[in-house]
C-alpha cells in the first residue's frame, strides 16, 4: 500500500505531484543543474536538477544554485543572505521572503520585532508581519529535509501559488536550506556512490548502512541540534548573530527519526520546562492541528506528544522558545538508513517521495499558521518580553558572579553573555545579603564585592538568564531524553550566587591589563609569570611550546612580590630562552594577548614565600607528541570533542590514527596517546592490547575517556576496576518480598529510569596537590551521564578525583545510579614502567561547552608525567 496518495489531497498535494511529473517530462538532456540566470521561465525542482525529487540526493552546491535559481525570478519578493561558512568552507544563507508590499520594508519589520522584544529603543507595532524562520537539515543524514526545501521555495516564489502568496500579506518567511552542509554532503555524496541503479528497498543492502562516522554530524562530529544554546561550533555561532537580528516568532525545525516511524509533530512530550509559557504550549496544539487537517487528508500516519520534549535548552525547538519564539520539531521517519527506498517492518515500502511530500505539507502549514495566526502571534511576543523585563519569572532576581574567579573564566562567560543579548553590570559598592552560593549548594550569607559582575532578571531575556542560571531546573518528568542540568556557573566552573533580590549594578567594566608588571621590553624582567586555572591559560602554554619557548611549572605553592601562586603556575624565565634573543619579551607578551591570559613580570628569581624560581620542585614541561584514535569503534562525537579542543580551542597539532590500520603504526614517534569514548574489544584484542601496555612501561602516557576506561577496567596491569553488584542484597530483597518481581509491563520505561544519569551535576572532591588537578580549588563540578561504578584505585594508582556520599548537586539521577555514584572513582592516574595511565571515566570535553572540565583535560596532557 502506497502512503502517498497523489489525488485524494488538497490542492497542494496535487499540485506537488504535477510538478515533478512535468520535472519528468522535461528533463534537459545533460542530466545536471541549469543556470542560475532570471533569464526563462521559473523551473520547478526537477526541471532544473534533471531529475524528479526523491530519484537521489542532491549535493549542497546544487541544492544552492537552485536557490540562486528561484531567488533570481523573484527579486522583489526574495533576497539570499550569507550568514557564514562551515568548516569545510561551504557557505550557509538563509532566504528572507515577503509580499512585494512588505519586500521593501524587511529592515524596518526586524527592527520592529527588535523593538516588540525590548531590545531596541521605540514602540513596536503589532500591525506588521509576523516572522517565521524554517531550518532544514541539521542533521546531515536526514536529507530529506534540503530536498522538501527546494520545492517550499518554489512555492514561495511561485506567483500562481496565490494561496501562499495570500499568506505572505502577514508573514515574513526565513528559510535555512541546509544548516550543516558539511554532513550533508558527506552523507549525500556517500549514498549516491554506493547506491544501485535500480532502487533497493531491502535494508540489508549496503546503501542503507552508512559508515563511520556517518553524515549525522559536522565536520567536527558535533550534533549541531545540540549545539543551539552553547555555540561551540562555527555554523551555530554565525546563525544565532543572524537568528538574534530577527527573533522569529515562530522557528520550526525539520529532522528525520528511524526509518519504521511515521510523522511528528507538535504538540510535544512532557516534559515540558517550567518556562515555556501557557501560550508557547497553546500554538504547539493550534500548530497540530493545522498539520491533522493535511495528514487526515491524505491517509499519513503520525503522532504527537511522544519522545520530543520541551526541556534542556540546547535544542532547535527549546532554544528558539526560550528566546520569546513559537519553537517546534518536526519529524519525519526515514534518516540515514531510508535512502532512496526503505522496506518497512509493517511490509510497505517508505520513499524518498512521500518522505518529501510530508515535510513539505509541515511547512506550508507552519507557514499558514503563522499568517493566520499573526495578531497573536505579535500580541504575545509583545507580551512576553515586556513581561520579562517586569515581573521576571523565577525565585532569583540577580545572579551574581565573583570578581575573585579567573578573569580567563570570567571573560569567556561575559563574551558568551554579549553574544546572547544578555545585559549585565557590575556591583559598585560592598553588599551583605543572602542567597544560594553555587559551590556549597546551600543559601547562605553572601558578600558582593565591588566589580563582581551582576546578571539582573529584569530585562528583555531574562527567561533565558534563569533557564542558563538556575540552580536545579524543575522537571515535570523524567522520561526526558538528555541533559537535565547545565547551569552557566557549574559549566564554567565560577564561583556564583542566585539572590531573591534585585542588585544595582553599573555598566562601566574594570580595566586589567593584560601583562602586568614592568611594562616596557626594555625593562628586561627575570620572569614571565602566569596562574594556572583555565583553558585561556593552556592555550597560552600551547602557544609558547610551539614557539619554541621553555616553560616551566611550579609543583609547589610560592610568592613573588607580593602575589600568591598556586601549583601549576607557569614560569617563563629568561635563562633558558637565551636563544630567543631580543624576541623573547615581544613574543612572551604577544603570544599572553593573543590567548588572552594574564601574566606578571618579575624582577628576581626569589620567593618571599615557599620555593625559589630555580627550585627542583620546578620542572620542564615537555612538549608532548599527542596521537588520538579515530573510525570504527570510536564514539564519533568523543572523538570530535577532543579533535575540536585541539584545532579550535587549545590551538595544539595532534595525529589523528584510524583503527583500521592502527596495529600497523608505531606508537614510539608519539609521547601521549588519546582514547576517546569508545568500545575497543575489537580495536585492542589481546595481542595488540599488550603491545600498548609496553608502550606505556616504556614512557608513554595513555589517556582514555570514558567508555576506553571501562574497557580497560579490569584487565591486567591497569589499575581501574568496576565494583561488584550486590547481588545477595537483590538476593534478599525478593526472598523478603517476592511479589517485587512481578513487573508491569506498561512501567519498564520508568523502571529502566531507575538507572540513568541524566546529565546531573555532582561535586568531585578532588585532590589538588596532584598535577592532575593543578588549578583547581578542593573540588570540581562535573556533568556525569553514566553510572560511574569503580571502586578506588589500590597501590600505585592516584585517586584525583572522586564522588564521596550526597555530593549530588542538580539534575536528574535514577534511584538505582545514585546509590551507584557514591564513594566512586572518576579521574585519576597510575604509574605504569616510566608511563602513566590517565583514566577519565567523567568526559570533560562534553559537547565543548563544559568550560570547567578543559582545563582537566589540560592538566592531563601537560602536566601529568612530567
Amino acid at each position: 500500500m502506497s502512503i502517498f496518495l497523489p489525488f485524494r489531497g488538497p490542492a497542494l498535494v496535487r499540485a506537488f505531484y504535477r510538478f515533478c511529473v512535468l520535472g519528468l517530462l522535461l528533463l534537459p538532456r545533460a542530466g545536471r543543474a541549469q543556470s542560475t540566470d532570471a533569464t526563462g521561465p521559473l523551473l520547478t525542482p526537477a526541471q532544473f536538477l534533471g531529475y524528479p525529487l526523491g530519484t537521489q540526493f542532491t549535493p549542497h552546491a546544487d541544492l544552492l544554485r537552485y536557490v540562486a535559481h528561484v531567488v533570481a525570478h523573484a527579486p522583489d519578493r526574495m533576497k539570499r543572505v550569507r550568514y557564514g561558512s562551515t568548516y569545510e568552507h561551504r557557505p550557509l544563507e538563509v532566504v528572507q521572503i515577503a509580499s512585494a508590499d512588505n519586500f521593501g520594508r524587511l529592515d524596518e519589520i526586524r527592527h520592529n520585532n527588535l523593538r516588540l522584544a525590548g531590545l531596541e529603543k521605540g514602540a513596536g507595532q503589532r500591525q506588521l508581519p509576523a516572522v517565521c524562520w524554517l531550518s532544514y537539515n541539521v542533521h546531515g543524514n536526514e536529507a530529506v529535509s534540503s530536498e522538501a526545501v527546494m520545492q517550499v521555495l518554489y512555492d514561495l516564489a511561485n506567483p500562481a501559488d496565490q494561496q501562499m502568496q495570500r499568506w505572505l500579506k502577514n508573514t515574513v518567511v526565513i528559510v535555512d536550506p541546509c544548516v550543516n552542509p558539511d554532513g550533508r554532503d558527506r552523507y549525500a555524496s556517500w549514498y549516491n556512490r554506493v547506491r544501485n541503479q535500480s532502487t533497493t528497498a531491502n535494508p540489508d543492502s549496503w546503501e542503507h548502512h552508512e559508515p563511520w562516522p556517518g553524515g549525522r554530524y559536522n565536520h567536527y562530529y558535533f550534533d549541531l541540534n545540540r549545539d543551539w544554546a552553547w555555540q561551540t561550533q562555527q555554523e551555530t555561532r554565525q546563525r544565532i548573530v543572524l537568528y538574534n537580528q530577527w527573533l522569529p516568532a515562530v522557528h520550526a525545525d525539520f529532522h528525520e527519526m528511524g526509518p519504521n516511524n511515521s510523522y511528528y509533530f507538535s504538540p510535544a512530550a512532557k516534559p515540558y520546562h517550567a518556562d515555556i509559557t501557557a501560550w508557547q504550549r497553546t500554538f504547539q496544539g493550534i500548530l497540530g492541528d493545522y498539520n491533522k487537517v493535511t495528514f487526515d487528508q491524505n491517509n499519513w500516519l503520525y503522532f504527537t506528544r511522544e519522545i520530543y520534549d520541551l526541556y534542556a535548552p540546547t535544542y532547535g525547538d527549546t532554544w528558539p522558545a526560550f528566546n520569546g519564539a513559537i519553537g517546534m520539531t518536526y519529524e519525519q521517519g526515514g534518516g540515514g538508513p531510508a535512502g532512496v527506498a526503505f522496506a518497512r517492518l509493517d511490509g510497505d515500502t517508505l520513499t524518498l517521495s512521500q518522505r518529501i511530500a510530508h515535510h513539505h505539507a509541515a511547512s506550508r502549514t507552519t507557514i499558514q499558521a503563522t499568517a493566520e495566526r499573526h495578531d497573536d502571534l505579535l500580541r504575545e511576543f509583545e507580551t512576553y518580553f515586556t513581561t520579562a523585563q517586569t515581573k521576571p519569572r523565577g525565585e532569583y532576581k540577580s545572579y551574581v558572579l565573583s570578581t575573585g574567579n579567573d578573569p580567563g573564566q570570567l571573560r569567556a562567560l561575559t563574551q558568551y553573555l554579549e553574544r546572547n543579548q544578555i545585559s549585565y553590570g557590575f556591583a559598585p559598592k560592598r553588599l551583605k545579603t543572602r542567597g544560594f552560593s553555587y559551590t556549597s549548594g546551600q543559601t547562605e550569607s553572601v558578600q558582593i564585592e565591588p566589580r563582581d559582575v551582576v546578571v539582573s532578571m529584569y530585562q528583555p531575556k531574562s527567561t533565558l538568564v534563569k533557564v542558563l542560571f538556575e540552580p536545579r531546573p524543575q522537571l515535570e518528568d523524567s522520561l526526558t531524553y538528555d541533559i537535565t542540568s547545565w547551569a552557566l556557573p557549574y559549566a564554567f566552573g565560577l564561583r556564583a550566587f542566585a539572590l531573591p533580590g534585585r542588585v544595582d549594578a553599573t555598566a562601566a567594566a574594570p580595566a586589567q591589563a593584560l601583562v602586568q608588571g614592568p611594562g616596557a621590553p626594555s625593562a628586561r624582567p627575570y620572569a614571565y609569570l602566569a596562574r594556572w586555572n583555565s583553558l585561556q591559560d593552556a592555550r597560552f602554554l600551547s602557544r609558547l611550546l610551539q614557539q619554541k619557548v621553555k616553560v616551566r611549572y611550579a609543583e609547589k605553592e610560592f610568592e613573588a612580590e607580593g602575589e600568591q601562586y598556586a601549583p601549576g603556575s607557569l614560569i617563563i624565565t629568561r635563562a633558558g630562552n637565551e636563544a630567543l634573543g631580543a624576541r623573547f619579551d615581544q613574543l612572551v607578551r604577544a603570544q599572553a594577548d593573543s590567548a588572552g591570559t594574564v601574566v606578571r613580570a618579575v624582577k628576581s628569581g626569589f620567593s618571599s614565600a615557599g620555593r625559589d624560581l630555580g627550585s627542583s620542585t620546578v620542572h620542564f614541561v615537555k612538549q608532548p607528541t599527542v596521537a588520538v584514535v579515530a573510525g570504527p569503534g570510536v564514539d564519533a562525537s568523543a572523538f570530535g570533542e577532543v579533535w575540536h579542543f585541539f584545532e579550535q580551542q587549545l590551538g595544539y597539532p595532534l595525529t589523528v590514527l584510524g583503527t583500521d590500520y592502527l596495529s600497523r603504526v608505531s606508537l614510539q614517534k608519539y609521547n601521549v596517546l588519546i582514547l576517546p569514548n569508545g568500545s575497543y574489544a575489537d580495536v585492542y584484542p589481546d595481542k595488540a592490547l599488550e603491545s600498548l601496555r609496553a608502550w606505556v612501561r616504556d614512557g608513554g602516557k595513555l589517556i582514555a575517556l570514558e567508555g576506553a576506561a571501562r574497557f580497560l577496567a579490569n584487565k591486567k596491569d591497569f589499575l581501574l576496576k568496576t565494583k561488584a553488584v550486590d547481588s545477595v542484597a537483590v538476593r534478599k530483597d525478593a526472598k523478603d518480598n517476592p511479589y517485587k518481581l512481578l513487573r508491569r509491563y506498561g512501567d519498564s520505561e520508568r523502571e529502566e529510569a531507575e538507572e540513568v544519569v541524566q546529565g546531573s551535576v555532582y561535586r568531585v572532591q578532588l585532590d589538588n596537590t596532584h598535577p592532575l588537578a593543578f588549578g583547581y580549588g578542593s573540588t570540581y563540578f562535573a556533568l556525569i551521564r553514566n553510572p560511574l561504578n569503580y571502586g578506588f584505585l589500590g597501590k600505585g594508582g592516584w585517586n584525583v578525583g572522586v564522588i564521596k556520599k550526597d555530593s549530588y548537586s542538580a539534575g536528574f539521577i535514577g534511584a538505582k545510579a545514585r546509590r551507584e555514584l557514591a564513594d566512586t572513582f572518576v579521574v585519576g592516574t597510575q604509574d605504569l614502567g616510566r608511563g602513566e595511565v590517565v583514566y577519565l571515566g567523567d568526559n570533560p570535553l562534553f559537547r565543548a561547552f563544559w568550560q570547567g572540565g578543559k582545563l582537566l583535560f589540560s592538566n592531563a596532557l601537560f602536566m601529568v608525567g612530567q
